[in-house]
């Protein structure tokens, strides 16, 4: 088999080498998927701010989803976190956008069915879901709420007999505007405790809004949702979200996961800033020949193995199942601060290029900047950390 090593030179360290045969050749799969089928699309839909739909049924043929789950999908039994991190970590270096789409659909809505529903609602859900027949999205963040939101959440539910009654908001929720199935999150105004409740699309009062004007992650539609007496069935209540405490282990796999998506971020705009200083000519050589081109190359190249090595380790300790909240808390503020680096150096070696679409960098190092803050922000996760290694909390 090809290995993936002679495409991907930013693996330095062949950590590639640690993925078993089997599953190495899914990570071939997805990298060829995304580089022939996907790639093309890109910038332009990018430029326009648009999504285009077509990529649904790309994916649908590609047989990627669902692979994560035991029971669903194509791949049995489940992978590795090794292998669906560094899938993220693919999909990244072509596109940011293109990652979260398939993260909010496969990572967040999915999972949370996975982890949070019932045996009948993993059944009923999960393989149309797995064969991308039904797409999903994660309603969570609320227009002025974000860190807070454990405590904070205004969207409220109401038990009505075997209904439930969902008012509130929620904004920069992907896929939002054509999702067939949202996850929505609401604090139950009896017991005061959050749940979550599987909304169909085109269920009364359930309305999402696109928001315009992006500068970063411009492919995805996000949208800002208002919910006004949304009626939800007591069958699609996660049954195993019992408060924020449950909402938390969905997050903090979750988190990990756009750990990886900042590497591969990082890989993408260092790849395209390699491959720019080999060709650019200045005085009459390369501009790799210079000292300060290398050493800005170097340094990225340093940050991203640093960076895969704590993923790999992280999705080792997710694979055995003791990892903790602070163990993607640190992956998370790390890796996207690295990532903010390489993608600063890579648009230098650009020069003025460095802002033209058509290089890639510029968009690599917009989308950098909804990386950095999602999931957590860098300063809420230091917290997480700095709780564990001090036994003191520092949150106000």
């Amino acid at each position: 088999m090809e290995p993936l090593t002679d495409k991907l030179t930013a693996d330095f360290y062949d950590f590639e080498a640690l993925l078993p045969d089997d599953e190495r050749k899914l990570l071939v799969k997805a990298c060829e998927f995304m580089t022939h089928d996907v790639k093309p699309l890109v910038n332009e839909n990018w430029e326009a701010g648009t999504f285009p739909k077509e990529l649904i049924g790309m994916f649908r043929g590609s047989g990627l989803a669902g692979l994560p789950y035991e029971g669903y999908g194509e791949h049995q039994p489940a992978v590795s976190h090794l292998l669906t991190g560094m899938m993220a970590m693919e999909m990244s270096r072509t596109d940011a956008s293109v990652a979260t789409f398939f993260g909010v659909h496969n990572g967040l809505a999915m999972y949370s069915i996975y982890s949070g529903g019932s045996q009948e609602q993993r059944d009923r859900w999960l393989p149309e879901m797995a064969a991308m027949d039904k797409i999903g999205a994660f309603a969570m963040t609320e227009p002025l709420g974000g860190s807070d939101v454990a405590g904070g959440m205004r969207t409220t539910a109401k038990r009505d007999g075997d209904t439930w009654v969902l008012d509130g908001a929620k904004k920069w929720i992907g896929n939002a505007t054509f999702a067939d199935y949202v996850v929505v999150w609401a604090r139950d105004v009896d017991d005061n405790h959050v749940k979550g409740f599987v909304v169909e699309k085109g269920t009364p009062g359930f309305v999402p809004e696109k928001i315009q004007g992006k500068t970063a992650f411009r492919i995805v539609e996000n949208a800002e949702i208002t919910l006004t007496g949304v009626r939800v069935p007591e069958a699609n209540r996660l049954q195993g979200i019992n408060g924020f405490r449950d909402v938390a282990e969905i997050l903090r796999a979750t988190r990990g996961g756009v750990a990886w998506q900042a590497l591969g971020v990082m890989i993408g705009a260092y790849e395209a800033a390699l491959a720019y200083a080999k060709e650019r000519q200045q005085f009459g050589r390369p501009i790799a020949r210079f000292q300060l081109v290398q050493d800005l190359l170097v340094k990225s190249l340093g940050n991203i193995t640093a960076s895969w090595g704590m993923l790999v380790q992280l999705a080792r300790l997710q694979d055995a199942g003791i990892f903790k909240d602070e163990h993607s808390s640190l992956a998370k503020a790390f890796v996207t601060a690295r990532m903010r680096e390489v993608v600063a150096w890579s648009r230098e070696i650009f020069g003025g290029n460095g802002i033209v679409l058509g290089y890639d960098v510029a968009r690599f190092f917009a989308d950098a900047e909804a990386i950095y803050s999602f999931e957590g922000t860098r300063e809420m996760n230091t917290l997480i950390v700095g709780k564990a290694i001090t036994g003191q909390s520092a949150f106000v």
